[in-house]
């Protein structure tokens, strides 16, 4: 070694050898060789990775399997049907159950006034009386202040709701209970009667040509009370109906 030689450093003993140009056709081939074994290093990568980790690489391979088995032909089986015979002389009835309800319009009647007083609303007590007569109730002067047909004063208070009835038309208790008046009422309801229904419920039957219950009477929903008339202040035969709860007077049709 030269003493005037870098420290560290040894001299080349023969020259490099010159580099071989590059062209397309070489270059392209170590890329595919190259590419080949990044892809192939990598598949050995991920396998051992799957290996050491316990994954399981499955490979789904298409199948005929389930072309190539036969298909099974279905076959009809025959079922008995069971024979019914019946008497030829039977009589077949096809009529329906009749329906029943198991509305109680007494029940309601008991419940809507308990603890209500004169402020039962219409819509609760609808339904809880029956109809005053045995005909079709044909409404004529309503409940509520009118003009008077026998005076024509202004402003005069119905208390009740009138029904067209000839003379003579039965006139029932719209619900049950007992009679506390029968006989001639002095301010022009002519034959009265008056009915009370428990809890402070009362109805009145006014104008009847006669009556058919006397004081103390004790009368279910329906029965006959007397017969429509034009006693008192009247103007023609018809059916003066009272409602009254607590002693105060109610429109009736809230309650029919």
């Amino acid at each position: 070694m030269s003493k005037h030689a870098a420290p560290g450093r040894r001299r080349a003993s023969s020259p490099a050898p010159a580099l071989r140009p590059r062209n397309g056709r070489t270059s392209g081939r170590r890329c595919a060789e190259t590419k080949n074994h990044t892809l192939g290093d990598t598949a050995q990568k991920v396998a051992i990775t799957a290996a050491t980790s316990g994954l399981i690489l499955t490979i789904a391979v298409p199948t005929t399997a389930a072309v190539s088995e036969p298909v099974q032909e279905m076959q009809a089986v025959a079922v008995e049907t069971p024979v019914v015979s019946a008497d030829p002389d039977a009589a077949v009835n096809f009529e329906r159950s009749a329906l029943s309800s198991t509305f109680d319009p007494e029940a309601k009647l008991r419940h809507v006034v308990v603890a209500a007083g004169s402020e039962i609303s219409a819509g609760a007590a609808k339904g809880t009386l029956a109809r005053p007569l045995a005909a079709d109730l044909v409404e004529t002067s309503g409940f509520g202040y009118r003009v008077s047909p026998i005076t024509g004063t202004a402003g005069e208070m119905h208390r009740g709701q009138d029904f067209a009835a000839a003379c003579g038309t039965d006139v029932t208790a719209a619900a049950s209970g007992t009679v506390t008046f029968s006989g001639w009422h002095a301010y022009g309801g002519g034959n009265r009667v008056v009915v009370d229904h428990g809890n402070g419920v009362e109805t009145t039957y006014n104008h009847m040509s006669n009556l058919a219950v006397a004081v103390g009477a004790v009368v279910d929903r329906g029965d006959l009370v007397g017969a429509s008339g034009t006693t008192g202040a009247s103007t023609g035969c018809h059916l003066h109906f009272e409602v009254m709860v607590n002693g105060e007077v109610v429109d009736p049709l809230g309650w029919l």
